[in-house]
């Protein structure tokens, strides 16, 4: 991977020295501040790689950002280039519509090895929309995260691992994972069902997160909301110059292979996406009416 170039991407100049706490604070913001966790990418085509260089080369490229398995896993090559010892875990994520056992659908990554002191892990996750915005020691506890608190268990789903509870405010609940290390073929089988899959939740809706200082952006179909400790703003993007501007300006997702065409194609399916939402939010309130 060229880590120069990665580095370039999320604003970072210039590094070097020691593995440090200090210095994976600032990887750690400037990648979830710089590329959007979203699923555009599989509203045209489906599939995409897995291969951390792979997906280092369209984050590069501002073609894509990813999911958790490119967006980790491509951290996760940045950060072992750079000297830090990563592992990688089997993990699974809580919403409000799911809550399954450690299934490895999501990816989770721990760093040890800081100069300060090497024993200690660290949980990192890139990879989670608006979930860290930086590394939490793992050990019981919480952490301030503006404009969330996290906080840090032992897992109920596995006899040996971790469970983040998220804000309540959210719809990411909380994050469980194993204490196990596994390679990255442990996420391949549900990498091919989460992003082939017709019906997968990747491929349904298009969305995209950024974990900005200030707040927390996400855009689902053509709804955006902006998340911070008092409010939530909502915004509706109701024509292709607002939502492709947001896109660009807002995700920092340009996307420059799409053309004219395939533009006014993605337009089309996330304001599909958006007159399903309002059907079916109008037929549950006709029920509760009848009810």
């Amino acid at each position: 991977m060229d880590s120069t170039a990665f580095l370039r991407r999320i604003g970072i100049d210039s590094y070097g020295g020691p593995p440090r706490l200090d210095a994976l604070t600032r990887l750690h913001e400037a990648f979830v501040d710089q590329v959007p966790y979203e699923t555009i990418q599989y509203q045209l085509t489906l599939g995409g790689p897995l291969e951390p260089e792979e997906s280092a080369k369209r984050i590069i490229a501002r073609e894509a950002g990813g999911y958790c398995f490119q967006l980790n896993g491509s951290f996760a090559l940045l950060l072992t280039t750079l000297g830090y010892q990563v592992r990688m875990h089997r993990g699974s994520v809580h919403t409000v519509t799911r809550d399954a056992d450690i299934d490895a659908t999501h990816l989770v990554l721990t760093v040890s090895g800081l100069a300060e002191d090497p024993e200690r892990v660290w949980l990192v996750d890139a990879g989670l929309g608006d979930g860290l915005r930086q590394p939490m020691p793992l050990e019981l506890g919480t952490a301030e995260q503006y404009p969330f608190t996290l906080r840090l268990r032992r897992s109920e789903k596995t006899a040996d691992g971790w469970r983040l509870d998220h804000d309540p405010r959210q719809g990411l609940i909380g994050m469980d994972f194993e204490s196990a290390a596994v390679g990255l073929d442990a996420f391949a089988a549900q990498h091919t069902a989460l992003s082939m899959d017709p019906a997968s939740r990747f491929v349904t809706v298009a969305s995209a997160f950024r974990r900005t200082r200030q707040s927390v952006v996400v855009v689902r179909s053509i709804g955006m909301s902006e998340t911070f400790a008092d409010r939530v703003d909502h915004t509706l993007l109701d024509n292709p110059a607002d939502y492709f501007t947001a896109l660009a300006d807002i995700f920092r997702l340009p996307l420059p292979q799409y053309g004219p065409a395939d533009r006014d194609r993605l337009w089309r399916r996330v304001w599909a996406q958006y007159e399903a939402f309002l059907a079916r939010t109008s037929g549950s309130q006709r029920e509760e009416d009848a009810g």
